[in-house]
């Protein structure tokens, strides 16, 4: 029956279902991320109408120079306004770069934090003390960031959630403020998306997206995993903050007390 195929009619057939092949593997597997492919090969935009851009490192970005990082890192002609850092992880991690680079984002003139990952192998409170022991926060510093990501298999939903809450409790005790929570859109809608957690700032880790869906209230987004900036080799990722310099100065530890107008004016 092929045989009574007319040759070109074969090749249209042939054209037709390598289209429908491309079409289908764009739709699945490319287009979903395109954000990401545009920003591997050098066609990356920050979110526009922010201009406080931030990022957060650990070990994976190695050696910073934060010299050339403060005098060249520029989005979209806006300088790097603040600094999140992995401290620690578990009960027993702490990042290897997380000291030389807390010390020297402070002595650059960044605005820095520091967050904890959160193990499904430990205790809340054993991660909470951890934390606590390894992380010398002062006044002008973010609040302390819990970045979790994971549900322990072991727990229902219910009882993560008050593990979470103990976390959060136990850290606001001792720092005088409330943490910040970062996860990301999805696993907070799932599992975080309850009145009580809605009382901290958000960091929102979203990728590919023109703008954040999320409807709730939010202080920090996390757009983009393959940032590129001057003095960081390889990439970073890249954040933008909810509001002014002024806001983000008003969010550090001790603002309300130090902090005031005339403090914002001198440092910017």
């Amino acid at each position: 029956m092929l045989q009574r195929v007319p040759r070109w009619a074969y090749w249209v057939g042939v054209f037709f279902v390598v289209l429908a092949y491309l079409g289908v593997f764009y739709y699945f597997f490319v287009s979903p991320f395109g954000f990401r492919w545009r920003a591997l090969y050098g066609d990356l935009s920050s979110p526009e109408g922010y201009e406080i851009h931030g990022i957060d490192i650990s070990h994976y970005q190695g050696d910073i120079d934060w010299e050339v990082l403060r005098n060249q890192g520029m989005i979209d002609k806006c300088p790097v306004r603040f600094v999140m850092i992995k401290a620690t992880e578990g009960t027993d991690h702490i990042d290897s770069k997380f000291k030389v680079n807390f010390e020297q984002s402070l002595e650059y003139g960044f605005t820095r934090g520091a967050y904890h990952f959160y193990s499904v192998h430990s205790s809340a409170k054993d991660q909470a003390d951890f934390f606590i022991q390894n992380v010398k926060l002062e006044k002008g510093d973010l609040p302390p960031v819990l970045d979790v990501e994971h549900k322990p298999k072991n727990q229902t939903d219910e009882e993560f959630k008050t593990s979470v809450q103990e976390w959060l409790d136990i850290v606001e005790q001792h720092y005088q403020v409330k943490p910040i929570i970062y996860t990301y859109y999805k696993f907070k809608l799932s599992y975080l998306n309850d009145p009580q957690f809605d009382e901290y700032p958000y960091w929102i880790a979203h990728y590919y997206v023109d703008s954040v869906e999320y409807k709730g209230a939010w202080k920090f987004w996390q757009y983009t995993d393959v940032g590129k900036l001057p003095g960081i080799k390889g990439y970073v990722d890249l954040n933008i903050y909810n509001g002014s310099y002024y806001d983000l100065r008003q969010l550090t530890i001790g603002s309300r007390e130090t902090i005031g107008v005339e403090a914002y004016r001198e440092e910017d």
